[in-house]
């Protein structure tokens, strides 16, 4: 929680929309047009887009990231076969399953993660249940693969619950450790970073990090506030990963190209410096089209594209799970 000096007044965030100083800047927003809103709200984001036909595979050294299934896909191999770090779209995981055996030989799935519960990381869980495989996850990401979720943020209508065998067979309610093909493995919850199950995946002995949808080089990786993330919960998350690399470690996110961990700080000062610029538009009884117009991420957007909708998001969430001290 932010400190006290952060206070933000109740009666600021309670005002009436049609008065006060955001007033103007609300009816400049919507007389933009209904369908700049609804992008706004509903345009899907980078890792829901049509995958590529084509599965690329990249050597990390120890391990294989796979892109062109729905998301990045972590592999290594076992000799009880191997694990998978999310696993794509499910109209990709035969092919994706496919790669990962011709690339790691091995010839079945022992153990898939999902980092979370979002469709482009629980493809392959069906093919890899039915085989046997162990599903693992967080208590929250097995709760929402076994209910109809909606979200509105990362895609629209709602999401059915996946069948029985596809839904995680082992859980965590927080940080741990396992050891996988003689591979030391430690992973750790991010409350709320982008929904509300999000794990992140380490491998010491190859300096490596999966951190999936908390992150993105090449584009915003969205808050799912409509379950539990929120802009607060991104903070937390990249200040905790910023203890964990060093500068040369190699971050694979959810999409796009692997990150380093230098790039990780600077996402975490990035974030912190829009965290703090949130507080204070609250503080004058701004709204989410308050702070898309005031564009706090402009000096970015050439970098990362359009920060509208991550704007929008990032007020709104604030508004939903910001409770001031």
């Amino acid at each position: 929680m932010p400190p006290s000096t952060n206070t933000i007044e109740l009666d600021a965030v309670s005002r009436d929309p049609r008065s006060g100083p955001g007033a103007r800047s609300r009816r400049l927003f919507l007389q933009t047009g209904v369908a700049a809103l609804g992008w706004v709200l509903f345009d899907m984001p980078a890792d829901a887009q049509q995958a590529p036909d084509r599965i690329t595979t990249t050597d990390l050294g120890g391990a294989t990231l796979f892109q062109g299934a729905g998301c990045n896909v972590v592999a290594i191999g076992g000799p009880d076969g191997g694990l998978m770090i999310d696993g794509g779209r499910a109209a990709r995981a035969e092919a994706l399953l496919a790669e990962i055996e011709r690339a790691t030989g091995s010839t079945r799935i022992n153990t898939l993660i999902n980092t979370h519960w979002h469709p482009e990381q629980t493809g392959a869980n069906e093919p890899v249940g039915k085989s046997g495989g162990v599903i693992f996850a967080h208590e929250k990401t097995k709760l929402a693969e076994s209910s109809t979720v909606y979200s509105s943020v990362m895609f629209a209508g709602r999401l059915a619950p996946l069948p029985p065998v596809a839904r995680p067979t082992k859980t965590t309610r927080g940080d741990g450790a396992m050891e996988f093909a003689g591979q030391a493995i430690d992973y750790g919850y991010m409350p709320a970073a982008h929904t509300d199950g999000d794990l992140y995946i380490s491998f010491p002995g190859l300096n490596m990090l999966a951190v999936r949808g908390v992150v993105c080089a090449e584009s915003w990786p969205l808050l799912d506030y409509r379950n539990g993330a929120w802009l607060g919960g991104r903070v937390r998350a990249l200040q905790r990963l910023a203890e964990l690399v060093k500068p040369d470690t190699r971050v694979v996110p959810a999409d796009g190209r692997v990150m380093s961990g230098a790039e990780i700080v600077r996402h975490r000062d990035m974030y912190q410096k829009l965290f703090t610029a949130m507080i204070g538009y609250l503080n004058m009884g701004m709204g989410p089209e308050d702070a898309v117009e005031r564009n706090p991420l402009k000096e970015y957007a050439g970098e990362f594209g359009d920060p509208s909708a991550f704007t929008y998001g990032a007020l709104k969430s604030m508004m939903i799970a910001y409770v001031p001290d």
